[in-house]
């Protein structure tokens, strides 16, 4: 799993500061994660994929990127890539044992 995360900095042209350049994106791998793909109803989005990710590897990015926590990290990111496609997050939710963080899942649809 990729995050995608804006990049940090634009060009100094007078056009950047319009918003006409596309400063594009930092990409964090993530790994190990297990993705299990849920089902859609007709109407919904076509895709729609969970991921579950220990803390390990998540806390190897929290370092890497200098975030808070790595809640701050999956609420920073502007979306993931999985098999090539580009996917939203849609939430996540902590699973916690005595009060430590071991597995995030996060829940998210193309």
């Amino acid at each position: 799993m990729v995050l995608l995360f804006p990049a940090a900095g634009l060009p100094a042209d007078a056009v950047a500061g319009l918003g006409l350049v596309d400063p594009g994106v930092e990409q964090a791998s993530i790994s190990p994660v297990i993705v299990r793909e849920v089902t859609t109803e007709n109407n919904g989005p076509r895709r729609r994929i969970e991921l579950l990710v220990g803390q390990a590897a998540m806390a190897e990015q929290v370092s890497q990127r200098n975030a808070a926590s790595a809640d701050v990290l999956l609420e920073t990111a502007l979306g993931l890539v999985y098999c090539g496609e580009v996917f939203h997050i849609e939430g996540f939710v902590v699973e916690r044992l005595a009060g430590v963080a071991y597995l995030y899942r996060v829940a998210a649809v193309a």
